[in-house]
């Protein structure tokens, strides 16, 4: 999409708002973490849980379910969790420090090969749009085509996740793979100021930090990652560990009802995610309302998941094939 022109105060300083002045808020219920349903055998098993995510357009379904009461007329409190990338938050997860994350598939897909726990998926989270997840340069770079890669810092929030997976597939028709780019790991927030002193070549950003970077900065778009073969890119999605969903059946279900419902409204109607993202970022409305987004898929499809593990194979983040259908939960019952 295109952006009208638009004043410099009204995003200067999201990207630090967002990672400073989130939310915690839950979704109702005097319970304390962990403790036993109020008429055992029939209500979820924990009455509050903790949720790991990161401050973006993504999450948007988690607080439309918290502040319209969704998880507390399942008998939830939630309460989400800052997490600086899906990497970090799966250790933590898997070892009982997190109940549910929205996390990448990719890095979920990895710590699954590499041993890191057992996981599975919830429900779907973030479906790819045009200019949502994208390599940015400074307004004056020499750099032109992802050919121009080579060698070059490239910055993303964490290596082994879906930013450097994209930005592989969009150098391969280059004839550049992985090794070709100097990786450095630096959060969202920090990456447009990071351009602008040159400290690297180009940072994969996703909204609303790219709209932040061409609005404070004068970035720009060398690469729109999402395309070709990443066109409609699942990306990320709600786990829990496989113990979690065996020992809480009903809290997994009671989750997935009340998130299902908000997942639903936000694919209906942008205005819902317009009007809550404000509200867990600090970003204003007007901003909310011309960022890029992408689709919010309403069921979990083995066929579209499968995807990322195959491109992953493909460009060997992955050693050998991964059949994704075993790593999705039951639907809601």
């Amino acid at each position: 999409m295109r952006y009208g022109a638009r004043g410099r105060g009204s995003i200067v300083g999201v990207a630090a708002a967002l990672v400073l002045t989130l939310t915690s808020c839950g979704g109702g219920g005097d319970d304390k973490p962990g403790s036993a349903a109020k008429e055992p055998g029939t209500g979820p098993e924990r009455t509050a849980i903790s949720v790991g995510m990161l401050p973006v357009p993504d999450v948007a379904p988690l607080y439309i379910a918290i502040q319209k009461g969704y998880f507390k007329a399942e008998g939830l409190t939630v309460t989400p969790e800052l997490m600086t990338g899906t990497a970090a938050a799966l250790t933590k997860q898997a070892g009982g420090g997190l109940d549910i994350i929205l996390g990448n598939y990719m890095s979920v897909f990895t710590a699954q090969e590499k041993g890191v726990g057992k996981f599975k998926y919830i429900a779907d989270g973030y479906q790819a749009g045009a200019n949502g997840f994208n390599v940015m340069v400074k307004a004056d770079s020499t750099l032109k085509s992802g050919a121009d890669l080579r060698g070059k810092k490239v910055a993303v929030n964490s290596i082994g996740n879906i930013g450097d997976l994209s930005v592989v597939s969009s150098i391969k028709s280059h004839g550049l793979g992985k090794g070709d780019v100097q990786w450095v790991e630096l959060p969202f927030p920090e990456q447009a100021k990071a351009l602008d002193e040159g400290r690297i070549d180009a940072g994969w950003l996703t909204e609303p930090f790219i709209t932040y970077a061409q609005k404070q900065f004068g970035a720009k778009t060398l690469i729109d990652t999402m395309s070709g073969a990443t066109k409609d890119f699942p990306i990320s999605g709600w786990s829990a560990t496989e113990k979690f969903i065996a020992e809480n059946p009903r809290t997994i279900a009671a989750f997935q009802r009340a998130i299902g419902k908000a997942q639903a409204e936000a694919a209906a109607d942008r205005e819902e995610v317009t009007k809550v993202v404000p509200t867990y970022t600090k970003m204003d409305k007007e901003t909310a309302a011309v960022i890029s987004l992408g689709a919010f898929p309403t069921s979990l499809s083995s066929t579209r998941l499968q995807r990322v593990a195959d491109l992953m194979l493909e460009l060997k983040f992955l050693s050998k094939p991964l059949d994704v259908s075993s790593m999705l939960a039951g639907p809601a019952q």
